[in-house]
């Protein structure tokens, strides 16, 4: 009974702490969407200037990592060349810091509830660039999964009461650099055998986010900023908010760390929904029967392609035990065949 009950009780805590991972991260992800929503809408806040946003996000994080790394010494950096910082780290600086301010920039013309919605094409971005770049096969059943999610998330977009073509194209835009910012990491760091955890991530990173988007800023936003003499940094407000994106990015770690990708993937689901929902009854954001038919199509769709990748994933790890199996096998057949030898070996002396 004591070992039964002992079973019993670990596997309920990892239960338990399976779910507070996730909770943690929903919220998180959560809170730093409806904040920058705030923040940058022009009817709340109304502080509309995404690259002054993520600016002041990167630095904070670039400037808390490096604490974090060498003061407290938290984890260990990276050894990382110039070369190989130059040619892996600096472009997906570059694809990173062009999704955040593309993906930003939407909230300023579309609603949260619209945005979530056309982040279900994200699977369909990742898969299409990895068989771009031939990291991925291509495969005609999981087109036409694409192609589901794809026309789900087009009757979502032609059933959206505030349609803004340029919000739209914003938010495309981020898709598409996220996707390729998420291909590029298996490219040039994952096979490579690096891999950076969220601090290492924002000490690299981050820095180079920041310059990339300084030009742009400079050009963009400062002229504005400067002739608005009525504006005055609120330390609170975009402290908290920075802190926020921060702390999601180490919740993110924990998750997939504790759990899996595919988890986060699933609780990516949950936590649409319920921004949809917030969206709806809290912001009073216009939500149209249309708009939820093809989202949930597109859910669906979603839906299909995670499972099927749980399956893939049980397949490779059966198929690698099995491979493991045959390799212990041919071990031991040898070590047999060996201590027969050595008794062959010893009737010929005697």
């Amino acid at each position: 009974m004591g070992k039964g009950g002992s079973l019993s009780d670990g596997v309920l805590k990892k239960i338990l702490l399976s779910y507070t991972y996730v909770g943690i991260w929903i919220f998180l992800s959560f809170t730093v969407i409806v904040y920058n929503k705030y923040i940058l809408d022009k009817k709340m806040y109304n502080w509309p200037f995404p690259i002054s946003l993520t600016m002041i996000h990167m630095s904070f994080c670039a400037t808390l990592a490096f604490v974090l790394i060498k003061v407290f010494k938290v984890v260990e950096p990276v050894t990382m060349s110039r070369d190989l910082y130059l040619s892996s780290v600096v472009p997906i600086g570059a694809l990173y810091s062009l999704s955040l301010w593309l993906s930003n920039s939407a909230y300023i013309y579309l609603s949260v509830s619209f945005i979530q919605m056309l982040k279900a094409l994200m699977p369909v971005a990742v898969y299409s660039i990895g068989v771009l770049f031939k990291k991925d096969g291509f495969k005609s059943d999981t087109m036409i999964n694409m192609l589901s999610i794809s026309f789900g998330v087009a009757i979502a977009a032609y059933g959206e009461a505030r349609f803004d073509t340029w919000g739209v194209m914003l938010q495309l835009g981020a898709v598409a650099f996220e996707a390729t910012r998420l291909v590029m990491i298996q490219i040039l760091l994952t096979s490579k055998g690096i891999t950076l955890n969220p601090i290492t991530s924002l000490y690299y990173v981050a820095p180079c986010c920041f310059v990339f988007l300084l030009l742009p800023w400079f050009f963009v936003e400062m002229p504005i900023l400067r002739e608005s003499s009525s504006f005055h940094f609120d330390f609170v407000i975009f402290g908290t908010n920075s802190l926020c994106a921060f702390a999601l990015n180490l919740a993110v770690f924990l998750l997939v760390g504790k759990t899996s990708a595919l988890t986060m993937n699933v609780a990516g689901v949950v936590k649409d929904w319920l921004l949809i929902a917030f969206s709806w009854s809290v912001i009073k954001d216009t939500v149209t029967p249309i708009n939820l038919f093809g989202y949930g199509l597109a859910f669906l769709g979603v839906g299909y392609y995670n499972h099927s990748k749980l399956q893939a994933l049980k397949a490779k790890e059966a198929q690698k035990k099995i491979g493991q199996g045959d390799e212990e096998t041919g071990k031991l057949l040898e070590e047999r065949e060996g201590e027969v030898g050595m008794g062959k070996r010893s009737d010929s002396q005697n």
